[in-house]
């Protein structure tokens, strides 16, 4: 049986957390805010029976993770101990029934912009790891079978004038389509629900500098259709949210219309990809590349996928830097801590404000059902 890590025993809101997270920070934040801090040691998923165990009889406030399902029943149950306050320790909110803890009155806290760049960075590993083929080549050599440099010895695909394909032009996907097309002479193509005026003037200005300096430029637009973004692309990079619209996005008939020697990327959620069609599909396309940080049923990958050489998989890292995985559990306490002390939602925040400004917290840095329950913005 797991143990508990109880801090500030002798706060007033009794705040549960499901499991450790890094850094000191948060605690702080949560200590200011007069809160009892339980975290559940435990690594493994808690269940939703533990998890109500956890809660008890008397709760104020929550931090969970991304591989709980905080369903209706859970907000429930947390209302009933006295519960005002809920945070996911992630930016996405897939695995959290936001309609049920609206329900329940229950504000729902997230942790966007601290691992933008951190993501992008990851996809961007990704996109280079699967061109040069640098998983096969280390195994390769760690098993001794490096005679010497060889001609033909793991050619790889060359990026430079490629057409970068970003599938939800959110911070992570813009981000990414910033790093990697000026240093490889990309364009850029993006298939999102409306353009993004954010990223297209980026590149005019960009393009304007390109010229002065006898550079080619480098275009930048919006596919209206998914299928001719993916026929298009050399790289494609999946940066959208899991939703039922979203789940299997990248099916057997769509990954048919890709380049034979596409590389594409999945720094999202696993759900979006049909993992089973992308194994059957890298099976008969050995050209064509994926870089993978999630998968359809983590912590399991479909059968397969371990053993072939032309996927990067890699165990859903994307945020994890130290910078990053200690601000996102700085900017949940926030949430946690505004929330049960009664200080109004940010209508925009900068993420310094809470990673290293003073304490106590004056405002939650993001809840993603405050209209509907009619939070104070400040």
């Amino acid at each position: 049986m797991a143990s508990l890590t109880e801090i500030n025993p002798q706060g007033q809101h009794r705040v549960i957390v499901t499991k450790p997270l890094p850094g000191t920070r948060w605690l702080e934040v949560l200590k200011k805010a007069d809160c009892h801090v339980i975290i559940h040691n435990s690594e493994a998923v808690l269940s939703q029976d533990e998890i109500k165990n956890l809660i008890g009889e008397r709760c104020d406030g929550a931090i969970g993770q991304l591989t709980e399902a905080w369903n209706e029943d859970l907000f429930q149950h947390l209302k009933a101990a006295g519960g005002r306050a809920f945070s996911n320790y992630a930016v996405g909110y897939n695995n959290v029934d936001v309609s049920g803890a609206t329900k329940n009155q229950i504000p729902v806290g997230n942790t966007p912009g601290v691992l933008t760049e951190t993501t992008a960075e990851c996809a961007a590993a990704l996109v280079y790891a699967a061109a040069r083929r640098i998983s096969e080549s280390e195994v390769y050599l760690r098993q001794g079978k490096f005679t010497g440099w060889s001609p033909d010895l793991f050619l790889g695909k060359r990026l430079w004038g490629s057409t970068l394909g970003i599938v939800g032009s959110g911070r992570i996907g813009i981000s990414l389509a910033k790093m990697l097309a000026p240093g490889n002479n990309m364009d850029v193509v993006y298939y999102s629900r409306s353009a993004s005026p954010e990223l297209e003037n980026w590149f005019s200005d960009l393009n304007e500098f390109r010229q002065k300096q006898g550079e080619r430029t480098l275009s930048c637009h919006r596919h209206q259709e998914l299928d001719s973004l993916l026929e298009t692309s050399d790289i494609i990079s999946l940066h959208v949210p899991l939703t039922v619209e979203t789940q299997h996005l990248i099916d057997s008939r769509r990954l048919k219309l890709c380049k034979p020697d596409a590389i594409l990327v999945n720094t999202a959620r696993g759900p979006v990809i049909d993992e089973q069609a992308l194994v059957a599909h890298l099976r008969e396309q050995p050209e064509f590349r994926v870089g993978l940080d999630v998968f359809e049923k983590e912590p399991e990958m479909a059968p397969g996928l371990t053993e072939l050489d032309n996927a990067v998989i890699v165990p859903h890292i994307g945020s994890a830097t130290r910078w990053t995985r200690e601000g996102m559990a700085t900017l949940a306490a926030s949430n946690v801590a505004a929330i049960l002390n009664n200080k109004p939602v940010a209508e925009n925040f900068d993420v310094e404000e809470y990673l290293s400004g003073s304490l106590p917290i004056e405002r939650a840095p993001s809840i993603v059902n405050g209209e509907e329950l009619g939070l104070a913005v400040g």
